[in-house]
This record gives structure tokens, sequence and C-alpha cells, in this order.
């Protein structure tokens, strides 16, 4: 059976990037979540909702920063308005573990070794295919002109069998870059204060300090990790 540790998504902020050492005295990279109480909002059933899922809330706001409708869905759980709402499903017949009201904090991570962290990347609005794709540009050489940051051909894989030619989809382009959902998995958990709900997990996650991120127990590991786990 699994335990229900090991299914919870929780949500928390990214504060930032710092240095740790560990205990051979090796500095590592990390970022620091904070990762406040959450609470179950909603239990959801097979037999009324079709799927069994708990629904967690976390962040205290005021409520004329709320809607009338969250309001008086939260105070069913006795609990303030809260910032977000997300739902972790779980496997059929296991949502009689949670009640309306439970308190969940940090600690479920305390035996989780690895995590996947998801959040949405800084946007940098709309730039060209040197900055998005990372392409060389035209050479610098006498007789260019200036257009050293022109993406170059771009008719390459058109085609006039028996349609007019059109660029393949998925041509690399200019465009936005950035503000979309990123998943970063199987970070390494390095600390966890569970005293001021931090917790520490090795490299950069996607987003700007402050921003909102989902963190779960990793749920594919690579082959390196794998054997550690």
């Amino acid at each position: 059976m699994t335990h229900p540790s090991k299914t919870l998504h929780l949500v928390g902020q990214k504060l930032g990037m710092t240095r740790v050492y560990n205990e051979a005295g090796v500095s590592e990279p990390v970022t620091i979540i904070k990762i406040g109480a959450h609470t179950v909002t909603q239990v959801r059933t097979q037999e009324i909702d079709g799927y069994s899922a708990i629904q967690l809330g976390t962040g205290d706001i005021q409520a004329r920063n709320s809607t009338m409708p969250l309001i008086g869905h939260d105070a069913k759980a006795g609990v303030a308005p809260q910032r977000h709402h997300h739902e972790t499903r779980l496997e059929d017949g296991k949502e009689g573990q949670w009640e309306l009201g439970q308190q969940i904090d940090i600690s479920v991570f305390d035996d989780i070794k690895y995590v996947d962290v998801i959040g949405v990347s800084k946007g940098k609005g709309f730039q060209g295919g040197m900055k998005k794709w990372g392409f060389k540009g035209q050479l610098a050489s006498h007789g260019v002109e200036r257009k050293h940051r022109s993406p170059g051909s771009i008719g390459g894989h058109a085609n006039n069998a028996g349609k007019s030619g059109r660029i393949k989809k998925g041509k690399k382009m200019s465009g936005q870059h950035g503000n979309k959902q990123i998943t970063v998995r199987s970070l390494d958990v390095i600390r966890i204060d569970a005293e001021n709900g931090l917790l520490l997990v090795k490299g950069p996650v996607p987003g700007a300090n402050m921003g909102w991120v989902e963190v779960r127990p990793a749920t594919r590991l690579y082959k390196s990790k794998a054997s550690k786990a």
C-alpha cells in the first residue's frame, strides 16, 4: 500500500537560492521553498465525484481578497479563506484516511529523498531566435547586411507535393519566451527546517523569487538516483 505522504502535493513559495555545506564539507547550491500549513478543505469520493482525491488549501488571506463562494467553502473546513487550493489524487477508496479540516505540514516530506518541483518560468516577452532557441545568427564577416541576429531561411521544410508550400509545424521561430509551466524532476532534498517550514532542494527551480511552486515526491527517478532511493 502506498503511504499517504508519497502522493501528497504541497504548494510553497520560492524564496531564492543560497549555498549550504553538507556533512563532507562540500558546498551545494540550494533553492529555499517555504511551505506553510495546509488544510484539507474537501474530500472527493468515488461515489459522489467519480474519483478519489483531497483538496488542500494554504495561505490565509483577508476575506475581502477572496470570494463569497470560497469563503463559505473554506468555512466548512473551519479555516479562514485560503489563497491557494489544489487537489491531490488518491487511490480509489483511500480518501477515508483524510477528514475535513485536517492539518498537513512540511513533515510529510521527512522520509522523501527526491522531489519534483512544478512552477511557471519567468516570462521574457517576445524574443528572437537567438535568445529563444540559441541560434548562432548570421555571419559577421564582410558582405553580410545588417541582419546578424536573423534566423535565416525558414522555408527549408516547405514542399509542393500537391499543396502550397508551407512551413513545417513546430518550426523554431521568434515568439513568446518563458511564462510556461515547467517541471524539474528528481531534485535532492538537502535539508528540511520543520520549525520554519523551509524545504531546501539542490539546484534551481522555475519561477521568480516569491513565486508559488508545487512540490511533490518524485514520480520518476533517474537511473543514478533510483539505486539510492
